[in-house]
């Protein structure tokens, strides 16, 4: 037993509606006799949190405690078993040696599989070209896992999705140095998100907070689910407000 991310359901919360058995790649999830969401085994829950982004009445967490560790193998044959060859493939870890997997390295779906990306002297960028600052995969708020180590003590830039096609020099002035969160607060179902920022706040050393909105009213959202997301974690994480027109003027504060 060790102490590692997993699943918890609240089941005052849970409605019965079953999505999260299907989101779950590890079938971790079933509906139980009185039509509440379970655990299956804790050897299925990679800890990833996946599900909690399709809870539609926000009754699923990832929380820290002691554990049966992840077996992506007996996951694997479980989901065989269950669904067939194909969906064996996407369990997280299915494309790893047994036991060299963690919660950390991969999910059901490998294009949202977290990874850091290097980054060299963006002066060694082929003339007439702009080196990308991006510096982890993936970076939409959706995708993210808290538990990412790419989180820990970093600069975070939390972006509306907009603000990088408005002001040209984003990755230059914003994301040089910072890894980044995006998120739209007015087209993406926002359920989940206030507890999933707080707990990447919980869990990482945040250096630096950034928050990158546009002028029109909607993206004051985002400025409201960080600042609700900071209080509930408990931390003193002060962050600066970066306020962007469409023709990609920096309204406050000036970017030098």
């Amino acid at each position: 037993m060790t102490k590692r991310p997993i699943v918890e359901i609240d089941r005052k919360k849970c409605n019965g509606c079953g999505i999260c058995t299907a989101a779950c790649a590890e079938g971790a999830l079933v509906l139980d006799n009185e039509n509440k969401a379970v655990l299956v085994k804790e050897i299925y829950c990679d800890g990833l949190g996946k599900c909690l982004d399709v809870c539609p009445v926000g009754a699923l967490r990832v929380v820290e405690r002691e554990s049966r560790d992840y077996d992506p193998e007996k996951t694997r044959q479980y989901i065989r078993d269950l669904r067939g060859e194909e969906a064996a493939a996407q369990v997280h870890g299915a494309d790893e040696p047994v036991g060299g997997t963690d919660a950390s390295s991969g999910c059901g779906c490998p294009g949202s599989r977290p990874r850091e990306i290097p980054r060299v002297d963006s002066s060694a960028a082929p003339q007439n070209t702009a080196a990308s600052e991006l510096g982890q995969w993936p970076i939409q708020l959706h995708l993210i896992s808290p538990f990412m180590p790419a989180f820990q003590d970093c600069n975070l830039l939390i972006a509306a999705d907009c603000t990088a096609f408005s002001l040209g020099s984003f990755h230059a002035q914003l994301l040089r140095g910072r890894k980044l969160v995006i998120a739209c607060p007015k087209l993406d179902d926002p359920q989940g998100y206030v507890e999933k920022l707080t707990e990447l706040f919980k869990q990482n050393d945040i250096r630096s907070l950034t928050v990158a909105v546009m002028t029109v009213p909607c993206c004051s959202g985002l400025k409201r689910l960080v600042e609700q997301a900071v209080s509930l974690s408990g931390k003193q994480i002060p962050f600066a407000i970066v306020t962007i027109d469409a023709d990609g003027t920096v309204v406050a504060p000036r970017l030098d």
